[in-house]
């Protein structure tokens, strides 16, 4: 250790570090709302869907404003909410060790602090980007000093709006269902949140055995020494290659659409605060102008994800090489590009995620009212993006909006707090760098129409407050005296 940094201080001395910030800062506020009651069972103010990252900072930030009755569930075992020790297959994190992610203004509450509690500053210093394990490590010890209310092993299987002004919401838990009720919805719900993984046709019909989407469970032991094709070339298509080959993959085929794998992350070069507070309020055609020219642009893989890949070899990259054809023979695939056929023992589709609301069941009964950007907005000539097209259209709050005014009111109480939000807000809903600042967002639009929903009972208790501050004898009238002449 350098003898000018300091020691590791240990995670206690962190906690109640963090417990006295938290104390001076009158966290969480008082409880304010009035409870409600329907049929004589409680109300929840707040459900929150999904306790993976945006989930625990959306939570946090609504217990900090004085939201107590709030709940989060999320269907996976404690532990392994979110994609961080299922599906991400990557093996560290591409966001800058030093973002402060969901810690909403809080030192004590960032990643940096963590670490340096346990490792102490020199090891901060040493470390390149953060593994992902590790985060996921973080984001356990978050939910648990911050107490947020989470309910594991809990799936939602429907909303429905009614009865009132409330939303009804069927779970399954413990194998048994059960129905609560909620003022407001949110959907914390990651990269597939209003959807599912884009699986392209030309697998249709091939034996389920023989190819995985990338966000699914893979066997990688059981691949060992076999032919494995990856395709695509985003950052999930290189961590399965590399898992694969790392796990002792005979060979590994990687194809590419593009002729070149893309080199330059164009959000990056323009991120900052006038990006995350700004990008919501640029006109329409703006916004799309923006994520348009990124998108088509492409994210390039993360330069370490690429050499994982590269150094094994028995990979090979093709580039240039959309599939024409996927055919099942004898038992494995034969995949064909403009360069050839491959004989494949499996195939990984590294291709995405899609909107698509006939996937999230769910959603059934409020579906054919959301309205997407397809359905008030034409891009010019050249910025046609069926991505964004399909993005949905949310109001100020991450709310749901619908297509026909008057159709469907009870959309207003659920939020889009996940991935596909980014064309109405920007990137503050399923990335590291801006995600408590899309909390705080989310958190103080639901405050606000709580507080307008309960005025008539506010008001009553403003016109019933009568706790003196004055008794009456801090001071003394002054006698009358004659007006002198």
């Amino acid at each position: 250790m350098n003898a000018n940094t300091p020691p590791a201080i240990g995670l206690r001395q962190l906690e109640l570090r963090l417990r006295q910030d938290l104390f001076w800062l009158e966290w969480p506020a008082k409880s304010w709302v009035p409870p409600r009651t329907f049929a004589g069972e409680p109300v929840t103010d707040v459900v929150i869907v999904g306790a993976g990252m945006c989930g625990l900072a959306a939570a946090a930030a609504l217990k900090g404003l004085g939201i107590a009755n709030l709940l989060v569930l999320d269907k996976a075992p404690a532990g392994r909410e979110g994609p961080w020790v299922t599906f991400a297959r990557m093996e560290t994190l591409r966001s800058p060790k030093q973002l402060t992610g969901p810690a909403l203004g809080l030192p004590a509450l960032t990643f940096r602090a963590w670490y340096e509690a346990q490792f102490g500053q020199d090891a901060w210093d040493a470390l390149g980007k953060i593994p992902r394990r590790q985060w996921m490590e973080y984001l356990t010890w978050y939910r648990r000093v911050l107490d947020l209310p989470v309910r594991n092993e809990v799936e939602l299987l429907a909303v429905e709006p009614g009865p009132e002004e409330l939303l009804t919401l069927r779970l399954r838990e413990a194998g048994a269902e059960r129905v609560i009720r909620a003022r407001h919805l949110v959907l914390a719900t990651g990269r597939d949140g209003l959807g599912g993984p884009f699986v392209p046709e030309i697998v249709s019909g091939i034996d389920r055995k023989l190819w995985a989407h990338s966000s699914e469970e893979v066997d990688f032991e059981a691949l060992r020494g076999k032919r494995i094709g990856v395709v695509g070339a985003g950052a999930s298509a290189m961590d399965n290659a590399a898992e694969a080959l790392e796990q002792g993959a005979g060979s590994l085929d990687l194809f590419v659409r593009r002729k070149d794998l893309p080199r330059v992350n164009k959000f990056t070069g323009i991120g900052s605060q006038g990006v995350v507070h700004g990008f919501a309020a640029l006109p329409d055609e703006w916004k799309w102008r923006f994520l348009d020219h990124a998108m088509k642009a492409q994210t390039p893989p993360p330069r370490d994800s690429t050499l994982r890949v590269s150094r094994h070899p028995q990979a090979r990259f093709h580039l240039g090489s959309p599939i024409l054809s996927l055919e099942e023979r004898d038992g494995h695939l034969v995949l064909t590009t403009p360069s050839g056929a491959y004989p494949l023992d499996f195939l990984i589709l590294a291709t995405g995620f899609q909107v698509d609301l006939g996937l999230r069941p769910e959603l059934a009964a409020f579906a054919p009212f959301i309205r997407f950007w397809k359905h008030r907005y034409t891009p010019p000539t050249g910025l046609d993006n069926a991505e964004l097209a399909n993005a949905p259209d949310l109001g100020p709050g991450f709310e749901f909006q619908e297509r026909e005014p008057g159709s469907c009111p009870a959309l207003s109480r659920i939020h889009c707090f996940n991935y596909p939000a980014m064309l109405s807000h920007g990137k503050l809903s399923g990335d590291i760098p801006a995600v408590s600042d899309g909390a705080d967002r989310l958190a103080r639009s639901i405050t606000a129409g709580l507080f307008s929903e309960d005025r008539e009972t506010h008001y009553a208790a403003l016109v019933a407050y009568d706790t003196p501050e004055l008794l009456g004898d801090e001071w003394t009238v002054a006698p009358h005296s004659a007006a002198s002449g």
